[in-house]
């Protein structure tokens, strides 16, 4: 099964790289835009089964591995 982690900068965090991108698209005429926000995606492909054991893993290694708690959020997901 593949499981799809999404890390982004909490919403109180300055994100130079969402302003800066949000700044291009407002110049190139993106009228309604209101925030941009730059994260990254990590796909992992996992064997086993789902659970509450696998459910725990996962957030313990989105928490201490894969993003920095201090200044981003997660979320994981399983991919179809």
């Amino acid at each position: 099964m593949k499981v799809i982690v999404f890390v982004t900068p909490k919403k109180n965090v300055l994100d130079p790289q969402g302003a800066a991108v949000g700044h291009a698209l407002t110049s190139l005429g993106f009228k309604n835009l209101k925030d941009v926000r730059i994260g990254k995606t990590i796909e992992i492909e996992v064997d086993g089964e789902t659970g509450p054991d696998f459910s725990a893993s996962m957030d313990k290694f989105c928490h201490e591995l894969l993003s920095n708690p201090v200044i981003e959020d997660y979320r994981w997901e399983l991919a179809e």
